[in-house]
């Protein structure tokens, strides 16, 4: 534990004694379901993954406890870094798709609104009912 001056680990490994490195638990500080949920998906997307889950300790603690087990000897390490290299470029296309081209986003949005509105409106569908 990290005394007051100390500045705790972001990221600590926990790995039972004798166990291989394709079965470990890493405890994330300062983290919730935001990042848990999303990194678990992108984990699991990969097929050398036979596991992933995480747990948040409780709900006043921000620590998640995220397990990775791994099939044929891969380590757990290379699936963590993989899916936080995937999600970081996932939010990183996000971010630029909208700081680029905001006005595009919004007017795509304007757009199909008033095509819904009007095909309900000569239909005549009660689209404030939907």
């Amino acid at each position: 534990m990290a005394g007051e001056g100390e500045k705790k680990p972001v990221l600590e490994m926990v790995q039972a004694d004798g166990a291989d490195d394709g079965c470990v638990t890493f405890v994330m500080h300062d983290e919730d379901h935001t990042l848990g949920n999303s990194l678990r998906y992108m984990i699991m997307k990969n097929p050398e993954v036979e596991f992933c889950g995480y747990t948040i300790t409780h709900p006043s603690e921000s620590k998640i406890n995220f397990r990775i087990q791994t099939r044929g000897g891969v380590p757990a390490v290379e699936p963590l870094r993989s899916g936080l290299n995937d999600l970081h470029d996932v939010c990183q296309h996000v971010l630029n798709t909208f700081q680029v081209q905001p006005d595009a986003v919004f007017c795509c949005n304007v757009v199909l609104q008033r095509n819904i509105t009007s095909y309900l409106w000569e239909k005549k569908v009660n689209y404030r009912s939907i």
